[in-house]
């Protein structure tokens, strides 16, 4: 049943963007619109909603809430993407909802057809908050579809998907301000004019939150990066601000469950960081993470990407004079080649072909969630 649901998903004419919401706001009322008996979080941005969204619903979790967990992309299976308390939906209970939503006669894409049955799933089971990670921007997004929420959190903008959201930051945050609702509070640290006049145009307040935590938090986090602060501070914030009932000690227990694979996870085993930053401001984030926390050892790069990434810029920031670097061709649409991650390639490299190195060097793997997906042996390395 699984395996049937996968093809159907990802058919053909599923896998294409569509930037209006007519035809999921269609299908969602054939299904009596179970998006309108949810109480939503609403996380967009470029960088750090995935984080976020991690840390919102362990917390949340760990106060005695039922959560209901939607992020995307997955990196083995789709059922990652759908998760109550922290547990994925089966995959007899994925198939057979996939079946239902594609049948019901409106053709939907992927992320749309998956976005009416996360609202199912989570309206059927009955869950107490729903964390809502966008897909794609915000404004035209399948989960925008919800009427309003608690709050809508934005993370850090960057130029990414610059094709559909915009050439600069501004008109990336005019997307991404698409979520705030009307008398909602937004939560960001991001202070462009686009967030202020669509939370002024809509009357809802816009708290602003700066790169501030206490200790105690940072510590129990049990994500490590410098760039998790301004994760953690808008996750602290609103907390304090929807649930006053939650005490620092509940939130401090949260933050040391937090599960968030492939985020600069390191497995000492292997002497291996695995990042799935695909885009320049994760990718700096990443090369800050590595000088800070293993300065001085020797490091060997396992790099791949999409061609409508910024290639040449993330590799530019990410390697160094001295290091390792092996260029990864991997099996997926609109991947790069090997020629032209070698062609922008500002240090001597080589082709991977797939070997599993050893510790004597810091390797790390990144570029892409695709990619490492692909990589079946990092699997098995989660716990």
């Amino acid at each position: 049943m699984y395996n049937n649901a996968i093809k159907l998903l990802t058919g053909k004419g599923k896998f294409y963007i569509d930037l209006s919401l007519d035809k999921i706001r269609e299908a969602l009322k054939k299904f009596s619109d179970p998006q309108d008996y949810l109480k939503c979080i609403h996380i967009a941005g470029t960088n750090g909603k995935g984080s976020v969204c991690t840390m919102l619903d362990s917390i949340l979790q760990e106060a005695g809430y039922k959560t209901g967990l939607y992020t995307s992309p997955h990196i083995w299976e789709y059922t990652e993407r759908i998760k109550i308390n922290g547990i994925e939906i089966s995959k007899d209970d994925f198939a057979k909802y996939v079946q239902e939503v594609c049948n019901c006669g409106v053709h939907l894409t992927e992320f749309e057809v998956l976005t009416v049955v996360m609202f199912l799933y989570f309206k059927h089971n009955n869950v107490d908050i729903v964390i809502l990670e966008t897909g794609l921007g915000g404004r035209f997004d399948a989960t925008n579809v919800i009427k309003t929420n608690l709050c809508s959190i934005i993370t850090q903008i960057d130029l990414d998907h610059t094709e559909r959201l915009g050439k600069t930051r501004e008109e990336i945050a005019f997307e991404k301000a698409g979520i705030i609702k009307k008398g909602a509070p937004v939560i960001t640290s991001m202070g462009y004019e686009a967030i202020k006049d669509r939370a002024d145009e809509l009357g809802s307040l816009v708290l602003f939150v700066s790169p501030f935590v206490k200790p105690e938090f940072i510590d129990a986090l049990s994500l490590k990066g410098l760039h998790q602060i301004d994760n953690l501070a808008l996750v602290i914030n609103t907390i304090n601000y929807l649930f006053k009932n939650i005490s620092d000690d509940v939130i401090i227990e949260g933050l040391k469950k937090v599960k968030n694979p492939c985020r600069f996870q390191y497995f000492a085993d292997e002497n291996l960081i695995i990042d799935a930053s695909h885009n320049p401001n994760g990718i700096q984030a990443l090369r800050n993470n590595l000088d800070y926390y293993f300065p001085n050892e020797k490091k060997r790069f396992i790099f791949g990407c999409l061609k409508n990434k910024d290639y040449a810029r993330m590799m530019n920031i990410l390697f160094c004079e001295g290091d390792e670097v092996y260029l990864n061709e991997f099996n997926y649409p609109n991947a790069c080649t090997f020629e032209n991650l070698a062609e922008k390639c500002p240090v001597p490299a080589l082709k991977y072909n797939g070997e599993r190195f050893t510790t004597d060097k810091l390797n790390i793997i990144c570029g892409s969630f695709y990619m490492i997906g692909g990589m079946k042996w990092l699997k098995s390395l989660q716990v």
